[in-house]
């Protein structure tokens, strides 16, 4: 059985798979430019998380959820990156944007590398799939059921899945309806075996969206056969079309993928509600930017398909095999592996074990979280605490991305309850959660929170929290800035920082960024007051350049200088540009970078090379972290921002210096653990290869030995 949405290119071995040839156009493009192509760099990272769906000590289990998180992540590349890549070449030079002066080839490059993934992609899964054959699970198609299993395949079709389907006969529709983004449908021809008739194609949405992808079938003793959504309604074509006729039927899934970005005017008598509500119908209807299809379709339904969606050749016309959207296989049905997944029990930071107040801890000291291996619970409570305390009056938060049922707002909403002011900055236009976040806009307000909807022309990204809290005469403050999301579900498995605090500096910058929001114009000269937590669009940019020129002024002097930079992504050509002049003079860059790394990290020119790493594992590395030497006195911060144009310039980010000696101590020591390791650690060098890190002595595995460091800590 192959696939069809995945693939990865640029492997190491033992993998045996070459990096992808770069056409002699593009390699003369790459000579010219002083960084990496964005778009190149992230499919070598989505590359690395195939490495890990290939990497045989990697459980089954979790193997097939990095296939899934690969085909996902390749989804959004289309729906986002694609799709602006193609309106560029649309709109020709005008459009064109400071990394994507030859969209053109990129494109080339692109479909090129795909291919090669899909490939490696199909590779991997036959070999899961007979991996999952030795663990006695089977995946069943239409045609290997045995007779229970067709007579349980019948009834759950009717009870369940019958009324969720509506047939597409699309011959007799005059516009083919719009096949939604993020959906499989079955394409089917329907014949008769005497040809007395002429056949004829039918389109079936395959219900995901209301019904689990995976149907657990009765089994033998000691065996678990799974059965895909799609080929439950194969098994059942002739009773879906039993009113036609029609004997013979064959089938085959195809996808289309939609140009996702939000065509939002700026009718500034439109509100940003009605804006949205507008583009996110919007997007449903987008350009398709790829249609993949199996590739034993029936060749005239093809060409019927490809001419009634307006495609030509041109586009991204990808053949692959009979499972499409892969990314279901996140949710692959963890019950039938007979091995349990070795789970770490998340820790209860030391000092709130045994305390009945969070505030009253965070009264003597600030401390730092670290998600997933410290407890999110610890935020919840905070904010539980919170609500019920007579005293606190005020609560104000951001919120980028919530969980479904978000723990957090079900406090917020209790605070509300219990007499207090709650404000809300609720991102609407965080991308693919602008939909939920519109409902949680009219939970919230129906509630009686103050709802804030951001600042026009820019993000909310900063992740921040201020509470206020009457004692006797005085006001006392609590809060926190982090550098993730305040989700409880992806706090299981995203590597985060959260400093919990009630330091003054910090707390009153965390007010002058909600008076900023709150303001209707929006005034900056807010943000300029700011004197203890670095903000985006304001200083941000300009602080960290400072403190770069720093060092290099120090290697210059002969001094000791170093910087270590941890994100998520790294492609602001200017901040580049200066890491490029501390190579240059001396100043030892380290870099840990999860996804986007634009920068070249080495040349002859430069008196060090950048050293920079990126770990994929079993958690998502998503803190920013960044350390400067300085002279000996370390300076550390912790944000919520990357080093990405939109997130300096167009954003509203925080940035908060960790002056705590242990927790800035605590932060150094983690970042050692992940520059040391070993394992899973990949190293990002002028090719994108992807190379594993190899070094003598004993094997380090960061994430397990960050667990260790902070379950063995004490605090005083």
């Amino acid at each position: 059985m192959r696939t069809d949405s995945t693939a990865a290119a640029v492997l190491p071995a033992p993998l045996k798979h070459k990096p992808v040839k770069k056409t002699t156009k593009l390699k003369s493009v790459l000579s010219k430019k002083k960084t990496i192509i964005r778009d190149i760099s992230w499919l070598s990272f989505n590359a690395r998380v195939l490495q890990e769906a290939a990497d045989t000590t990697v459980p089954l289990y979790e193997r097939i959820r990095f296939l899934g998180i690969f085909s996902n992540n390749l989804d959004e590349f289309f729906r986002v990156r694609v799709a602006t890549l193609k309106r560029m070449v649309a709109f020709g030079r005008s459009a064109r944007m400071h990394l994507e002066e030859n969209p053109e080839l990129i494109l080339e490059e692109i479909q090129a590398t795909v291919i090669s993934q899909q490939q490696e992609f199909d590779r991997i899964w036959k070999e899961i799939e007979e991996e999952l054959k030795n663990e006695h699970i089977f995946i069943r198609t239409e045609k290997h059921l045995n007779r229970e299993q067709q007579k349980f395949v019948q009834n759950y079709f009717n009870d369940h899945v019958r009324t969720n389907i509506i047939p597409l006969m699309i011959e007799s529709i005059p516009n083919l309806p719009y096949l939604r983004d993020k959906s499989i449908y079955l394409a089917v021809v329907l014949a008769k075996e005497d040809n007395s008739v002429r056949q004829t194609y039918a389109l079936i949405e395959i219900p995901t969206t209301v019904l689990p992808r995976f149907l657990i079938l009765p089994s033998k003793e000691g065996e678990h056969d799974i059965m895909l959504m799609e080929d439950v309604i194969r098994f059942n074509l002739p009773h879906v079309f039993s009113y036609f006729g029609y004997d013979k039927f064959s089938s085959s899934i195809i996808k289309v993928t939609r140009d996702a970005e939000l065509d939002i005017d700026n009718d500034i008598a439109t509100s940003l509600i009605h804006q949205l509500e507008k583009g996110i119908k919007a997007r449903r209807k987008g350009k398709p930017v790829r249609f993949i299809y199996d590739n034993q379709i029936d060749p005239y339904l093809l060409e019927f398909l490809i001419r009634r969606l307006g495609l030509s050749r041109k586009d991204n016309l990808l053949p692959g095999g009979r499972i499409h959207n892969f990314k279901d296989f996140m949710d692959f049905p963890e019950e039938v592996f007979t091995r349990e997944r070795m789970r770490r029990k998340t820790l209860i930071h030391p000092l709130f074990q045994n305390v009945p107040s969070v505030m009253s801890v965070l009264r003597e000291q600030d401390v730092m979280l670290h998600t997933p291996y410290h407890s999110f619970d610890t935020i919840i409570d905070l904010l539980r605490e919170s609500a019920m305390d007579p005293q606190v009056t005020t609560i104000k938060i951001t919120a980028y991305r919530l969980a479904r049922n978000s723990r957090i707002i079900n406090a917020l909403i209790n605070a509300v309850r219990n007499g207090k002011q709650v404000v809300v900055v609720l991102e609407l236009r965080a991308r693919f959660d602008e939909e939920a976040n519109l409902k949680w806009k009219e939970r919230l307000e129906e509630e009686g929170v103050k709802v804030l909807y951001g600042v026009p022309g820019m993000k909310v990204h900063a992740k921040i929290c201020v509470i206020k809290k009457r004692t006797g005469n005085s006001t006392v403050q609590y809060g926190f800035v982090s550098t993730g999301n305040l989700n409880e579900r992806t706090a299981k498995v995203y590597g985060d920082h959260c400093l919990l605090t009630s330091d003054r500096g910090i707390l009153a910058d965390i007010n002058r960024i909600f008076r900023y929001l709150e303001s209707p114009r929006h005034d900056e000269k807010i943000l300029q007051q700011c004197k203890t937590l670095l903000v985006s669009p304001h200083n941000m940019r300009k602080s960290f350049i400072r403190m770069i020129d720093r060092e290099i002024r120090n290697a210059g002097n002969k001094k000791a200088a170093g910087i270590t930079l941890k994100m998520n992504s790294l492609s602001d050509e200017i901040m580049i540009d200066k890491l490029y002049e501390a190579a240059r003079a001396g100043v030892d860059v380290k870099l840990i970078i999860r996804g986007i790394c634009c920068a070249y990290t080495s040349n002859k020119k430069w008196k060090k090379d950048i050293e920079a790493i990126s770990i994929v594992d079993e958690y998502l590395e998503h803190a920013r972290v960044f350390v400067f030497h300085n002279g000996g006195q370390e300076k550390v911060f912790i944000a919520s921002s990357d080093w990405m144009v939109r997130n300096l310039d167009h954003r509203v980010e925080a940035a908060a210096e960790i002056v705590d000696p242990v927790i800035r101590q605590e932060l150094i020591e983690i970042l050692n653990i992940q520059l040391l390791s070993n394992v899973k650690v990949r190293i990002l060098d002028n090719e994108q290869r992807n190379a594993y890190k190899h070094s003598p002595g004993r094997k380090v595995r960061a994430q397990l030995e960050i667990f260790k460091y902070l379950h063995d800590k004490t605090y005083n």
